[in-house]
């Protein structure tokens, strides 16, 4: 049978002797070995082969049977391979192995076995392919594609952070962060140097910031003369212990930048801030994880102007090069570092934030007067801040008794929620008050105010109304004067009818190029007046004109007979959830022929402010007779006088102003006061050698009572028995 061109039968054989020239001179090593079962022993190398390895065929047969594992340094494939060679079958692995030279070289090793025509192959032919740039990008590309990994990770934990940090009002910020952390390190904890260092889990924010380089004084230091003089007497110098430098309060001082390391089994002094925080985390980190700790890393947490507090982690106490820290600490330590920075800034925000909130709101509550006491009629006043407002705004009001049956009335607005705006509202209050008392008709007090205001040049605009009061003895009706300065217009209430008083108009405050005008009106009994600033009625989704047609409706339905009992009824129905500051003055003339009606639907809670100063009590008497009468409840002596324990307290013991509020709670009267000081009362047996100290014994006797903490100082309640409201007093 003819062959074909170009088939096998046509390649003439190359004699064995020029193969073996070949593979000799070839620049790929290569090798042969005897069997499986003999070991694999090398019986030939090439040239490439001995200078790869740096040992020839007679090296290799004197390290004997499996010389060849002898030239490699890692082999992961190995277990696998072993079972191929041993099956007979082919072979190829991937090894390192060092070169002559001593670098280390990555190969592809192919073991082939030779044909036989019985049972396992006798004889193995190998060759070896350079593949150390392959793996070296490999490792490359796996080790970037492992640091964007974890850039990534740090990035997300960051963030993380940061929506925590956005809301540091939640009572465990600080604890989620730690507990983030500890996904780099086994421990991770903050700690605010308010006062001395304290471990923490959220941020108060209404806390002051503590000063820079404050003392960690929760300790009182050891007396450790004898340990430094017992050595030095005698003669023991080298016993004399070393001064320790407190790196923790160079932290906290400013000293250093940081980080810090902290070594947790050496000695401080327990009153250092050092000392307390080795005692601290020994016994947290112990407790938590179950390790004894070697060692701490301490980053500040640091504010504009001073350290806030730390942020303290432990590594589990991985060993760190000489040459520097270790690439993962390395890591952990800037992700650490970073979170530090962020928390600071976020708690000196928050912290100046709630400053600036209470400076400008304590501003506007000093300038406003408290629940004024008119003689002749019923006056109710409120106002409160927008609660998604950072500070206060410039809404006012006053209520002056100018002479004897002479009451004059303002409320205004100012254009603004910050400090300037309260400084503007004080400024115009106090030009208002010293015009009122010399002057009587409203418009031409208004013109002076213009001129003076011009003159001034107050930065923000504002509004006004202006209302003067005057008691006609004849008919005993009240004659109204006003006049508005572009504020919305007073509501008259009237045998339940409504009217706005939109007469009197004119510009801003400061911006009345012509005389003021002066509107009239007459008050009978029961009639009530009502000024507002526009929190009351405004809102986005309606207009100001729809606003008004809505106060005017509500106002219509309202069923009180007090003024207090009016505001109350006005507030529930128009600012359940205001988008402004909301001021209100209530006046109402005093009816005793219908005051005596009582009204199911009118609201069962009053409220007012009171100022720290003892003629409150007799206005908290005043309220609590007021209130009873239009809820139809006995005018019990028994809640006069608790009403009057309550807050001569207040004014006693307490500071600021004194909020008093009533409740009628189906079962009896409840009555709360709150002021500024945080400590709670206690009954006594009385005061020594002087009056007094009685007061809260005989709450005791009429009610039941207690207190609470509360956001500005505490809150004192007492709920009187019902056998106690009959109007009989204690038996």
């Amino acid at each position: 049978m003819d062959q074909m061109p170009g088939s096998s039968a046509d390649v003439l054989p190359v004699p064995a002797s020029r193969l073996a020239a070949a593979l000799s001179v070839t620049t790929v090593p290569a090798f042969v070995t005897g069997a499986w079962s003999l070991g694999m022993p090398v019986l030939w190398v090439n040239r490439a082969f001995e200078e790869l390895g740096g040992v020839g065929i007679e090296e290799l047969a004197l390290l004997g049977p499996n010389s060849l594992l002898a030239l490699v340094e890692d082999d992961p494939q190995r277990t696998a391979a072993q079972e191929d060679l041993k099956a007979g079958r082919a072979m190829r692995r991937i090894v390192s192995t060092r070169r002559s030279d001593g670098r280390t070289t990555w190969l592809q090793v192919d073991v082939t076995p030779l044909p036989t025509d019985h049972g396992l192959p006798e004889y193995w032919v190998g060759v070896t392919t350079d593949v150390s740039e392959y793996v070296d990008q490999q490792a490359a590309q796996l080790a970037s594609l492992e640091v964007e990994r974890r850039q990534r990770a740090d990035l997300d934990l960051i963030a993380q952070t940061t929506d925590l940090l956005g809301d540091l009002e939640y009572p465990f910020a600080l604890r989620d962060i730690a507990d983030l952390l500890r996904s780099l390190v086994p421990w991770a904890g903050f700690y605010v140097n308010d006062d001395g260092l304290l471990f923490a889990e959220g941020v108060d924010v209404a806390s002051p910031p503590s000063g820079r380089g404050r003392r960690h004084t929760r300790y009182v230091p050891e007396d450790r003369t004898h340990d430094r003089l017992e050595p030095a007497l005698t003669g023991d110098v080298s016993e004399v212990p070393e001064p320790v430098v407190d790196d923790v309060q160079q932290l906290l001082d400013g000293a250093v930048d940081g980080p810090v390391r902290l070594s947790l089994e050496g000695r401080f002094d327990p009153s250092s801030a050092a000392g307390w925080l080795r005692r601290d985390l020994m016994h947290r980190v112990v407790a938590e994880t179950g390790a004894v700790p070697r060692e701490a890393v301490v980053h500040a947490v640091a504010g504009r102007r001073r350290v806030l507090g730390l942020l303290v982690t432990w590594d589990g106490d991985e060993p760190v090069p000489e040459s520097g820290p270790a690439p993962g600490l390395d890591h952990v330590s800037t992700v650490v570092e970073v979170v530090a920075r962020r928390a600071g800034t976020a708690i000196d925000n928050a912290r100046l934030y709630a400053r600036e909130h209470r400076l400008a709101e304590a501003l506007q509550r000093a300038m406003l007067p408290e629940q004024a006491d008119v003689t002749g009629l019923d006056v109710w006043t409120y106002y409160a801040p927008n609660a998604e407002h950072a500070q206060v705004g410039g809404d006012w009001y006053d209520v002056l008794q100018i002479a004897d049956g002479t009451v004059g009335l303002v409320i205004g607005d100012v254009v603004g929620h910050d400090v300037e705006a309260a400084a503007a509202m004080g400024q115009l209050r106090s030009v208002v008050r010293a015009y009122a008392y010399e002057l009587t008709t409203p418009g031409t007090v208004l013109d002076r105010v213009d001129q003076l205001v011009a003159g001034m040049r107050v930065p923000r605009p504002a509004s006004m109304v202006y209302a003067a009061l005057q008691h006609r003895t004849e008919d005993d009706s009240w004659g109204l004067e006003y006049t508005r300065a572009g504020h919305l217009p007073p509501l008259l209430l009237r045998d339940g009818g409504t009217r706005l008083l939109n007469g009197a108009g004119g510009m801003l405050v400061g911006f009345g190029n012509e005389p003021r005008e002066t509107g009239h009106e007459v008050l009978r009994r029961g009639d009530v007046l009502v000024f507002y600033t526009d929190g009351l009625i405004e809102r986005r989704d309606r207009s100001l004109k729809r606003g008004l047609e809505t106060l005017t409706e509500m106002s219509g339905r309202i069923t009180a007979r007090d003024a207090a009992g009016v505001g109350e009824e006005l507030l529930s129905r128009l600012a359940d959830s205001p988008e402004d500051d909301v001021a209100i003055v209530v006046v109402r003339v005093p009816d005793p022929e219908a005051d005596h009606r009582v009204t199911a639907l009118s609201p069962r809670s009053r409220r007012w402010l009171l100022p720290s100063e003892p003629a409150s009590i007799g206005r908290a008497r005043h309220a609590v007779l007021r209130t009873s009468q239009a809820w139809g409840l006995a005018e019990s002596a028994a809640a006069e006088l608790v009403v009057s324990e309550l807050v001569a307290n207040g004014v006693l013991h307490g500071w600021g102003n004194i909020a008093l509020r009533l409740f009628d709670t189906g079962d009896g009267l409840r009555i709360e006061v709150e002021d500024s000081n945080p400590a709670p009362p206690v009954a006594t047996d009385g005061h020594p050698n002087r009056l007094g100290g009685f007061g809260m014994q005989i709450v005791e006797r009429l009610a039941d009572w207690g207190w609470r903490p509360s956001a500005s100082g505490k809150l004192v309640w007492a709920k009187l028995r019902p056998d106690l409201t009959s109007g009989s007093g204690p038996a």
